[in-house]
């Protein structure tokens, strides 16, 4: 049984109004990815202002406590909001919390900026403080998005828009980078310093400038704009034609905000609705839920968890790679304001160069290909290069510091256009439309588990830098996308298929027995 309202959202032809949703679904993304990876461009410099021992040649440094607080407590609330506006998606409507997780993004990335205090704790506790409630925010904009954008396309091109507003994730970053790379040469300009010369070695000494306290301070707040400026188009669009029929039971009223979004006259069928529904009232985690759907949860939750295990782990190895391919000095050589602006273009050019084609790679050859394939290819690839990187360390770091440059950025490369995209659309197309946005949430909120175990587990374990510990390290993180491998087949492929036909919402015309032998036999569940 197939509703005239999800009959024309599947064969809609694709149009400007989806064009709109991408870039406003996207825009969530870059500012989240601006708001997670901006706190890296500037964390050496909060511990040169705060952490400095007048009595030691050196810079100051964060505790590692500390800094791992300052740098993971945001990750921390991303799980938290993933699972909190994950269900409230599904409880209260797509559109009614997809403004909340905006609001409280604006509100924190300001508030970060704004941290204070008496004293170096007091100052890194309000930020923390204000982090956990900005990533508490940004973890309610990865089911949402993903369940919107899903609910909106069309089958054709479904993955593509979906992995387009992941995709926005690599702008956010670049952008985190070229914000702080830009703010610190205007300060540098404004407010040089000069090197001098202390101690009977002659140890060489550079400063800080007391006005690098607003930088940091700029660079968190620039993160409210982008949120600021998406939150009046976010309010205009119209609740999902999916969610106003299927869960609230109203086929006049999706039909009417398809119909005009879209352009087009739909039939509202309000009595076939009522069908529909009682087909698939069942719970989440209900007897009937594990055995519809049970598996691909398991599948998900893996991959996801197991990916980001390994892609929150990557930059064991910056500190080797940058100054390698001299992106970066060595902090005692570099005054405060110099050395952001070098973090800074460490991280754009490695963004850039190694993380932003992998994203757009996906949405291109996403619908080609295949979800499934691209999955198993792209956590494959990253085996290999962290296998290699991890065995042949020392050799990449003293002999053939290039090829080392090259492994570590196809590393990030196959996992763009690989596990780390694939992750994200496939919970959003899975599972039935009533827990659509619990089944993403607990997918994601299982990867951002992943990435604490990533930052404060496997970077904590090699914080000294010892190589013995790296290698071990790379190995094991190589072992772990091998593990991403298998637990791939846990899920089926999604291509071409509508969200119905893929779950079962439609009467079972494909059910999980044929799903998972279409999955076995033909891996793209391309129809003959």
């Amino acid at each position: 049984m197939t509703l005239a309202v999800l009959q024309a959202l599947d064969g809609a032809r694709t149009q400007w109004y989806h064009i709109t949703a991408i870039v406003i679904a996207g825009m969530g993304f870059f500012t989240d990815a601006y708001d997670l990876f901006c706190i890296s461009t500037v964390s050496k410099l909060l511990g040169r202002l705060y952490y400095y021992d007048p009595s030691s040649p050196k810079p100051g440094k964060l505790p590692k406590g500390v800094n791992n607080l300052v740098i993971g407590v945001a990750l921390v609330g991303t799980l938290s909001g993933q699972l909190v506006f994950g269900w409230l998606g599904d409880k209260l409507g797509r559109k009614k919390v997809y403004g909340m997780t905006l609001i409280l993004m604006v509100i924190c990335a300001i508030c970060s900026g704004l941290s204070f205090g008496n004293s170096a704790s007091s100052v890194m506790g309000t930020l923390c403080f204000f982090r956990f409630w900005l990533g508490f925010g940004i973890g309610g904009d990865y089911p949402l998005s993903a369940t919107i954008m899903s609910e909106y396309a069309n089958k054709k091109t479904r993955g593509a828009f979906i992995a387009a507003v992941f995709a926005m994730q690599g702008v956010g970053i670049i952008f985190a980078g070229l914000v702080s790379m830009i703010m610190s040469k205007i300060f540098l300009n404004i407010y040089p310093a000069e090197p001098f010369q202390t101690g009977d070695e002659m140890t060489r000494v550079f400063s800080t400038q007391p006005q690098a306290d607003y930088l940091w301070r700029i660079v968190l707040m620039m993160g409210s704009l982008p949120a600021l400026l998406t939150y009046y188009w976010r309010m205009k669009m119209p609740e999902t034609g999916r969610y106003t029929a299927i869960i609230e039971g109203n086929a006049k009223q999706a039909a009417m905000d398809m119909g005009r979004v879209l352009d087009i006259e739909i039939q509202a069928e309000q009595d076939k609705l009522s069908q529909f529904k009682a087909d698939n009232n069942y719970k989440l985690f209900s007897s009937e839920f594990w055995n519809r759907h049970g598996k691909h949860l398991i599948g998900t939750m893996s991959t996801w968890f197991l990916l980001d295990i390994a892609f929150y782990s990557q930059n064991l190895t910056q500190k080797d790679i940058f100054p390698a391919i001299g992106l970066v000095k060595q902090d005692y050589e570099v005054n405060a304001l110099q050395e952001v602006f070098e973090t800074s273009r460490a991280m754009f050019v490695v963004a850039l160069f190694g993380t932003f084609p992998g994203y757009w790679f996906t949405v291109l050859f996403i619908e080609k290909i295949g979800r499934y394939i691209i999955q198993l290819v792209g956590f494959f690839m990253m085996s290999v290069f962290m296998l290699i990187i991890g065995i042949e360390y020392q050799y990449l770091k003293e002999e053939n510091k290039w090829l080392f440059a090259a492994l570590y950025g196809l590393t990030f490369f196959f996992a763009n256009f690989g596990p780390n995209s694939t992750t994200f659309v496939l919970p959003a197309e899975l599972f039935p439309t009533r827990v659509r946005s619990t089944c993403h949430a607990l997918s994601a909120a299982a990867g951002k588990a992943g990435a604490m175990v990533g930052a404060f587990g496997v970077q904590y374990y090699t914080l000294d830098g010892e190589t013995g510990k790296i290698k071990k390290a790379m190995i094991l993180l190589s072992v772990t996308n091998i593990l991403g491998f298998f637990c791939t087949f846990l899920v089926t492929e999604t291509k071409g298929r509508s969200l119905e036909e893929i779950s079962g919402e439609d009467g079972g015309a494909y059910n999980e027995t044929q799903m998972t032998g279409r999955s076995s036999m033909n891996p793209q569940g391309s129809q003959n």
